[in-house]
């Protein structure tokens, strides 16, 4: 270390540029008069008188003031580094007690090196879904998160899970009941994203799951403007294309969702057993439509790529049509532009016969 970088620690403990440049004359002299550092450091005489006492009183010098002149000795560094560390550990139980926790807000980028920082990330981000989860990742990875994955469906999450799979790897269709609201897999390996809940999304090449030696990076992001764009790739690109191995049950009517494709995704179930539904939805009218912020009506029409049979136009389509008094109105979701109604909740019950 040389001469400033010393200089810069000696500054974080709260010592000037004027007290460093004395503290290092001292070092560099040993026992010395006060003209003699004074000179060395380039200070006056009354200076170092001044800041010597100073230096004492935190433990870096001994001033003996009894001899004439006055002499001035350093405290073995040894000495010095203990009592530092011991007043920084003294420290900390109090810095902790006034501690106060809290969510890191705005964009957020963290680049990530390690394999088990990454599973870390991705476990992390899944126990704090609360409404939507997109995540594909390499088949050899699924056993180890599976048990968070089974928590997050189980707390009515939508899941929609891709499992690559390499080199003739098989997997058992039984084995990926319960994993997701829905799987499905792909015959080569797709890169692992994840995305939570339209704002937190993580990106990685599979090297840096799958292997050891790999020096590849990770990317795990907080954006609202980027992560959809990640949902956007994962729904077009991949799971189109992809083999549907499992899809959930329907869930228990009546029921809320604040996730508007995991509504989409239950109308879907639903309608394949040709259930009747009702949709509340609340939210506002796109544009300048005249229309209330709740609607309720029948369920006339769903389009969707999120389980087969598709009804979409394209694959990033989720919207459905309710009927109310005799007219159809579209629904969509966040950002919806192309629909009547931008719905932010929407709530479903069966219709019995005749109503």
């Amino acid at each position: 270390m040389d001469t400033d970088g010393l200089a810069g620690l000696l500054e974080q403990f709260g010592l000037s540029e004027k007290e460093i440049d004395t503290y290092l004359a001292i070092l560099d002299h040993g026992e010395s008069k006060a003209s003699t550092i004074a000179d060395a450091a380039d200070v006056s005489k009354r200076y170092v008188y001044s800041i010597s006492e100073e230096l004492e009183e935190r433990g870096f010098v001994e001033v003996d003031d009894h001899a004439v002149p006055t002499v001035i000795r350093p405290v073995q560094p040894e000495t010095v580094v203990q009592r530092l560390t011991r007043s920084v550990e003294q420290m900390e139980p109090e810095l902790e007690s006034r501690y106060t926790r809290t969510e890191r807000t705005g964009e957020q980028f963290e680049v990530i090196k390690s394999r088990q920082t990454v599973l870390k990330r991705i476990e992390e981000l899944l126990r704090n879904a609360e409404t939507e989860v997109t995540l594909s990742l390499p088949a050899s990875i699924l056993p180890q998160i599976r048990s968070t994955l089974e928590e997050t469906v189980e707390r009515d999450v939508l899941v929609l899970l891709l499992v690559g799979t390499a080199d003739g790897e098989r997997i058992d269709t039984a084995s990926l009941a319960g994993t997701a609201s829905t799987v499905r897999t792909w015959d080569a390996l797709v890169p692992t994203m994840l995305t939570v809940d339209r704002v937190h999304g993580l990106l990685a090449p599979n090297q840096i799951l799958t292997s050891s030696t790999s020096d590849t990076r990770a990317i795990a992001l907080s954006q609202e403007q980027l992560v959809p764009v990640l949902t956007g790739s994962f729904l077009a690109n991949y799971w189109p294309i992809a083999e549907e191995r499992y899809v959930r049950s329907p869930a228990e009517l009546p029921g809320t969702y604040d996730g508007f494709r995991h509504a989409v995704f239950q109308i879907a179930l639903h309608r394949t057993s040709d259930t009747r539904l009702e949709a509340t939805v609340e939210g506002a009218p796109v544009a300048d439509r005249d229309l209330p912020t709740r609607l309720s009506g029948e369920v006339v029409d769903v389009r969707q790529s999120l389980v087969r049979p598709v009804s979409s136009t394209v694959p990033i389509e989720n919207a459905f049509e309710i009927q109310v008094d005799g007219d159809r109105y579209s629904i969509g979701g966040s950002g919806a532009f192309l629909e009547d109604f931008e719905a932010e909740s929407v709530t479903l019950r069966r219709l019995e016969d005749g109503e």
